[in-house]
């Protein structure tokens, strides 16, 4: 499946335990030798009350991650067509730091979208409320680039270009992996503002290198400006394959996406 280019595996994992290895995922995730995808996505069964999946997310490397969001739609459209919770057509899911709800929204041009509920931005230890202290210096390769660190339950840093097109993606994100800010590694977003209402955006993502699309990455940098004053409430954010729809309406809202999600085949691991 995918959403806007970003791909994923996806396993209904409802009857059996899943317990594959790092080096099996990481196997699989080669786009040569095996089937090749951005993250592994696995639909689990919960015991938590009021909540009908559980959700965990693999990067290619075989690193487990906390949250997906353009995989959150291929989710829900995952347990849509293949009649997994056939009452309803939105899913309160369990991820590894919290919950999220999916709900499919329509159909446009014969391709699904939802809604998911990201939560709410965590800027933590920085203050939403103290916009100055958003943008924290940070030194890369010599150089000091001014970044905005936000968590949308897995850690994103923002910064601001002229121009995605020459964003040093690949350079400055590799060299943040291994910056003392960010421990657990982190995802880079390259943000350029095109007006109140519409950024353009290209995102590093720890374990995997730049994507096609990164869900949390748009939410983490409309979250940033929104913050910041930069930005409206209602954000179109077009990355390297299409757009996603966000809105967030500032502290203490949950902070809403909408975009795409397709299937592209079944299969069978021999």
């Amino acid at each position: 499946m995918h959403g806007l280019g970003n791909d994923f595996v996806v396993l209904n994992a409802l009857g059996e335990p899943f317990d594959w290895s790092p080096g099996k995922i990481t196997a699989l995730a080669d786009r040569y030798t095996g089937i090749g995808f951005d993250q592994l996505l696995v639909v689990e069964p919960t015991e938590q009350e009021n909540l009908d999946f559980a959700y965990r997310i693999f990067n290619a490397d075989g690193s487990e991650v906390e949250h997906c969001g353009n995989g959150a739609r291929c989710f829900g459209k995952f347990v849509r067509d293949q009649g997994l919770c056939p009452e309803r057509t939105n899913y309160r899911v369990a991820v590894k730091k919290g919950t999220i709800e999916i709900a499919y929204v329509d159909t446009r041009d014969e391709v699904d979208y939802f809604r998911v509920d990201m939560g709410e931005p965590d800027f933590t230890p920085l203050s939403a409320q103290q916009t100055s202290q958003l943008q924290q210096p940070i030194t890369v390769g010599g150089r000091n680039e001014q970044g905005a660190i936000v968590s949308m339950g897995n850690p994103h840093v923002v910064l601001c270009c002229q121009s995605v097109d020459t964003a040093p993606v690949a350079t400055v994100g590799a060299a943040l992996q291994d910056h003392s800010l960010f421990p657990e590694q982190v995802n880079v977003g390259f943000m350029q503002v095109l007006d109140r209402g519409h950024i353009r955006l290209r995102v590093f993502e720890r374990g995997v290198g730049e994507t096609q699309a990164c869900g949390t990455g748009a939410c983490a940098a409309v979250a940033t400006g929104i913050a910041a004053g930069d930005l409206d409430s209602c954000v179109r954010v077009d990355l390297l394959r299409g757009s996603l729809e966000i809105f967030w309406q500032g502290v203490g809202h949950p902070l809403m996406m909408i975009g795409p999600a397709e299937t592209v085949y079944h299969g069978e691991l021999l």
